[in-house]
């Protein structure tokens, strides 16, 4: 005879709990895998899980309203003629025309000018709005060579060789079939309302010698003018960075797991690649042992969202950051003021999984001319200053409580972590100790 205790509540799993059971009822209904945008959800360690050893006796505080703190950087200084310099840290991650509005992409555009940086294309192509807009463009070459010609690899003033990207590392692009509108058809050379699926990887090369070559045919079509970029997903960030090195690249872009995307398979997001955390340090180190560490730029993307993030960062030994996920939110995507909208789409503003869908409200990640019309570029591109504004300064109180004149002269020394998981990762000590996994003795 079975019992019930009426003391205890019906359990349940913790491996099987109410999310992963939709989800098996979801697959076994359709037949089909999640499709969806933005970045992993689950919790991994990250930079709140370290925190800066702020001057006091043995290290001497700048004071802010009196002295200095530089935050520019010069990205391209290996071999490029005209390296870009940038006012801040800050720049603005690729995302497509096609997953974003021609609105979106020139507010982009304008914030970063306002702020001395740069923002990028994307997959797609190069749009008038958004090459009007930015005073520093970055143009990314991908391996669906979408919208590639020469003539804007010669109006970009540098070229992002795209290999990998943090939400889907050894995965290649997806844009459905709604998004795809006549411009954008046009732009990619696609049928209009088809599903595109982009490759994985380039069909110009197999292995980092084809890619040195595709780096020199780049610097001969641009005179040698701009700076090559290779970006990669965190996967194996040691030995990446040190074939993009090898290969030529002037800076390498480093992508974690946080990174967003427009859209691919959920599977994907959550279980594939690196936190942004775990991928600086093999980073940094892969280009001290070849000695060019601060002679090749690392710029680290993927969960960028705070000024304290950024001084981490750059602690740690990027030379810069790209913010994606975040810009778009300082423009205006998933406000909850449209949130009466997003419930009708079945989702709610700050889930961020409705981006491929492109019927987005607040006309950001869509191509419907209705919606499009609801976003001021020009309002929404000094939202985006604002907020660059807001992390730069953040980051410059950071570099003052530690006695630093320059972004760039943070260090390691300056952190401490609050988890074994992190302290390992960052390889900073654990607070309250001079000792983090890996290192020998406390």
């Amino acid at each position: 005879m079975s019992y019930h205790n009426p003391y205890t509540p019906p359990r349940k799993s913790a491996t099987f709990d109410d999310y992963t059971l939709a989800e098996i009822r979801r697959a076994a209904a359709t037949g089909i895998y999640d499709i969806r945008g933005a970045g992993t959800k689950r919790k991994v360690p990250h930079f709140d899980d370290l925190l800066f050893l702020g001057a006091s006796i043995s290290r001497y505080p700048l004071e802010g309203y009196r002295e200095k703190c530089d935050t520019s950087v010069v990205l391209g200084t290996r071999f490029a003629r005209k390296p870009i310099h940038l006012k801040i840290p800050i720049t603005i991650a690729g995302m497509s025309f096609g997953a974003l509005s021609g609105p979106a992409k020139e507010a982009l555009g304008r914030g970063a000018t306002i702020s001395g940086t740069s923002t990028t294309t994307g997959d797609g192509g190069m749009t008038d709005e958004e090459r009007g807009h930015s005073e520093t463009l970055v143009y990314q070459y991908l391996p669906s060579r979408y919208g590639m010609n020469p003539k804007d690899l010669r109006r970009a003033d540098a070229i992002e060789v795209v290999v990998g990207q943090g939400a889907k590392p050894g995965g290649g692009g997806m844009l459905l079939g709604q998004k795809i509108s006549d411009r954008v058809a046009n732009m990619r050379n696609l049928p209009k309302g088809i599903d595109q699926r982009s490759a994985c990887r380039h069909p110009d090369w197999t292995g980092p010698d084809d890619l040195e070559i595709k780096i020199m045919e780049l610097r001969e079509i641009t005179d040698w003018e701009k700076p090559i970029y290779i970006k990669v997903g965190g996967a194996r960030p040691y030995y990446d960075t040190a074939l993009a090195v090898k290969a030529g690249a002037d800076v390498v872009v480093l992508d974690g797991m946080q990174g967003g995307t427009a859209a691919t398979q959920d599977v994907f997001i959550e279980n594939v690649g690196m936190p942004t955390l775990a991928c600086i340090r093999p980073a940094v180190q892969a280009l001290q042992d070849l000695g060019m560490h601060r002679k090749v730029q690392l710029i680290i993307s993927g969960g960028i969202r705070s000024g304290a993030d950024v001084a981490k960062a750059l602690a740690l030994g990027a030379d810069a950051v790209a913010i994606g996920t975040a810009a778009l939110v300082a423009i205006g995507d998933n406000d909850p003021k449209w949130e009466d909208e997003y419930r009708k789409l079945g989702t709610t503003a700050g889930a961020y999984d409705d981006w491929h869908e492109g019927k987005d409200p607040a006309g950001i990640t869509t191509q419907d001319p209705e919606l499009m019309q609801r976003l001021d570029p020009v309002a929404a591109g000094r939202r985006l200053a604002n907020y660059l504004k807001v992390m730069t300064l953040e980051a410059q109180t950071i570099a003052r409580a530690c006695g630093k004149n320059h972004l760039h002269n943070l260090e390691p020394e300056d952190l401490c972590a609050l988890t074994m998981e992190a302290a390992a990762m960052a390889q900073v000590p654990l607070a309250g100790t001079s000792w983090y996994p890996g290192k020998g003795g406390f």
